[in-house]
């Protein structure tokens, strides 16, 4: 049976459904993986600004806390560019990579929600090492193409939409549009 540790870059994975114009239900998103193995693990990764500045981010943080989900966070870090602009950092590679490098021994497929190419040493490591079936789960025009080829797997985010799609309660009462196609009926 298959051993699965789902990681999760919740930066990459936001800005890939942002791009195709989804929200995810991480419930769905885990209850997919279950039905395909053991989820030995399931991380979602996430920098938040400090407690005293209110983010959209917290409630579906606490919502992934609490529904199967080990929630690794970091507090952003205020910075100013070279060009005097103020800017917010928080990025997770290196606790994926040390999240992942712990677990490796005890899973035999890894699925990474990242497009970022810093991870394809991480999976070529894992792989070798320990022979992992490695996953990348990514919009196809924000995964880095060294990253796609190292990975065992590609698959398209996009395929994934109905699937994972959070829909509203509002959403769910709405009663679905026919769909009308240009052409002669068949």
């Amino acid at each position: 049976m298959k051993r699965i540790g789902i990681f999760i870059d919740g930066s990459n994975l936001y800005m890939s459904t942002k791009a195709l114009g989804f929200r995810v239900d991480f419930t769905k998103l885990l209850n997919y993986y279950k039905q395909q193995g053991d989820v030995a693990h399931a991380f979602y990764f996430t920098a938040l600004p400090p407690k005293e500045v209110q983010s959209p981010l917290r409630k579906m943080i606490d919502y992934v806390d609490y529904n199967g989900w080990t929630v690794i966070q970091k507090e952003t870090k205020k910075y100013v560019d070279l060009e005097g602009t103020e800017k917010l950092k928080g990025n997770m590679d290196v606790e994926i990579a040390v999240h992942v490098a712990e677990t490796a021994p005890f899973i035999t497929n890894l699925i990474l929600f990242s497009g970022d190419g810093d991870f394809r040493v991480l999976l070529e490591s894992i792989q070798r090492r320990h022979g992992i079936h490695c996953t990348i789960v990514s919009a196809r025009s924000l995964v880095a193409d060294g990253l796609r080829r190292q990975a065992n797997e590609f698959v398209d985010l996009a395929t994934l939409k109905d699937t994972f799609n959070h829909e509203t309660e509002q959403e769910s009462m709405r009663p679905k549009r026919k769909r009308f196609l240009l052409g002669p009926e068949k």
